[in-house]
């Protein structure tokens, strides 16, 4: 599968040779190995960007290690955190019937992915989100809970959903702001390349 291509207005996140634009949830360097154009998880902790986001369109591609004696959670964890606080879940759930909240696709916890798209591991798969950050009224109270529309290797796996707040391993809950994107290090050498957004506006014009 080739690389899906960037617009002109992306913010290249990871485009294979460096990881100049991630840090560690304590602001350090970050450590995953970087090889033959992709990172890979290596037990060295979580890793996020710098830059911070609020409404996007995220594209990110990953690979599942060959795990074939490990199961459920064990088998090529990982997880892709909407800024930092909402965990769209990385497994190798390849073959399940009927995936639940815990499965590949899933926002963790909270809604299983509409169908199973997984490939079978040692096989490049993508996710394509648009997010929509939680609206606060004046006086800061959550008058709408973050969204997210999320299509797996081009199915749809979530169609505008409303999250029910931040999912588990959160890094706060401050969700009326911006927020980075964080891969989870769950000590699995999943796979991860060709990542970039595109920062969407907050809401479109209102002259006709």
């Amino acid at each position: 599968m080739g690389l899906a291509k960037p617009p002109t207005d992306a913010v290249i996140l990871f485009d294979g040779k460096d990881l100049s634009s991630w840090c560690t949830r304590s602001g350090e360097p970050a450590g995953w190995e970087v090889a033959d154009g992709a990172m890979t998880v290596n037990r060295t902790g979580d890793i996020m960007t710098k830059e911070k986001f609020t409404d996007f369109m995220l594209h990110l591609e990953w690979m599942e290690p060959d795990m074939p004696e490990a199961k459920g959670q064990a088998k090529g964890n990982s997880g892709v955190y909407l800024q930092g606080r909402y965990e769209i879940q990385v497994l190798d759930s390849y073959g399940i019937p009927v995936p639940g909240k815990g499965d590949c696709g899933a926002v963790y916890d909270q809604f299983a992915p509409l169908v199973n798209a997984c490939k079978p591991a040692l096989e490049w798969q993508t996710y394509d989100i648009v997010f929509r950050g939680a609206r606060l009224d004046d006086s800061g109270q959550v008058i709408d809970q973050a969204r997210i529309t999320a299509a797996q290797n081009g199915m749809i796996i979530h169609n505008n959903i409303q999250v029910l707040g931040p999912t588990g391993g959160a890094m706060d809950d401050k969700v009326g702001e911006p927020g980075p994107l964080r891969l989870q290090d769950h000590g699995n050498p999943v796979k991860y390349r060709n990542i970039w957004i595109v920062n969407l506006p907050l809401k479109g014009s209102d002259k006709y």
